[in-house]
């Protein structure tokens, strides 16, 4: 994997709305705390543009999210916010300019997009962690602010988590992939789709039926993505929904009977995805040691090529 340049003061960071559409407030929180980094804060054209709930048409979309590529001067591209609309454009992205000066690509949700086709197509790290829309929410101090700025400044972080019964224990190293599970289910088939093979995968979502994560999972499962891994990551699984008549799982125990004929490590419940200001930045792409357990604290740190 291409490890992009870390940040120092002075650089530039760009600002994308490749999904839902955005107000002046979600760009102004970022450029507060961006600028209170050091870092100059670059804003494109017609970032208030909306087409039904998305921030401006998929051409719109595309050319500011291409700018920011194209731009050499801009050292990191944060996407705004989530929601839906980054796989409208994924395919109209020309890469030839950004794979001459890497930067960091920076966010969660529906970036999950951007993030498998980087580490899938183009063998580029990138950086799953909080994003502006959540900004107003985290205090100058949250852990989903500090881990950000020392992701993209170079200062990689170790994380401790609380040890849980339905984790499997054990310890792997591998290079750590995937992010939203919803937009992970729905990539498959396409170019953009992880090779989970010897990798640890992360997967976490938001506001989805339990039924709808066991359909997932199953699907997962049956395309292979959860044979050969080295380890499993769950973060949030927030705000999970029940139908009238109860699956009879939680969205855990789904997660985990998919995994139950492996015997690679599971953790459950760490830092990462649709937890607000505990949201912690992780570099997808890069390798790392994962050590899980049931009874004692588990650690997700990175490991040094």
């Amino acid at each position: 994997m291409i490890t992009p340049p870390f940040l120092k003061k002075g650089d530039a960071v760009g600002l994308v709305a490749t999904a839902r559409a955005v107000d002046e407030s979600i760009v102004e929180a970022a450029r507060n705390v961006f600028e209170s980094w050091g870092l100059r804060v670059v804003v494109p054209d017609d970032v208030y543009a909306q087409y039904g709930q998305l921030a401006g048409d998929d051409n719109l979309r595309a050319c500011a999210m291409q700018s920011m590529l194209d731009d050499d001067s801009v050292r990191a591209v944060v996407a705004l916010r989530g929601g839906y609309g980054t796989v409208r454009i994924i395919d109209r992205l020309d890469f030839s300019r950004f794979m001459q000066n890497p930067k960091w690509l920076v966010g969660y949700s529906d970036f999950t997009v951007m993030h498998c086709h980087l580490q899938q197509v183009l063998g580029v790290e990138s950086i799953h962690a909080v994003m502006p829309v959540n900004f107003p929410e985290c205090d100058d101090d949250s852990v989903a602010l500090c881990s950000l700025r020392r992701a993209l400044f170079g200062e990689a972080d170790c994380y401790e988590v609380e040890p849980s019964a339905i984790n499997r224990e054990g310890t792997a190293e591998g290079v750590v992939v995937g992010g939203n599970l919803s937009v992970i289910y729905s990539l498959l088939g396409s170019v953009s789709a992880p090779d989970t093979r010897g990798k640890i995968l992360l997967v976490e979502d938001l506001d989805e039926y339990i039924y709808h994560i066991d359909r997932m999972m199953q699907n997962l499962l049956r395309n292979g993505m959860l044979d050969g891994l080295q380890g499993l990551i769950v973060g949030g699984l927030t705000q999970m929904h029940d139908n009238a008549m109860p699956f009879g799982r939680t969205a855990r125990q789904v997660v985990r009977d998919a995994v139950e004929r492996f015997n690679y490590p599971v953790l459950f419940d760490a830092p990462f995805g649709h937890i607000g200001a505990s949201n912690r930045a992780l570099l997808l792409g890069s390798n790392i040691r994962l050590e899980s357990s049931t009874d004692k604290m588990c650690h997700i740190t990175p490991v040094a090529c």
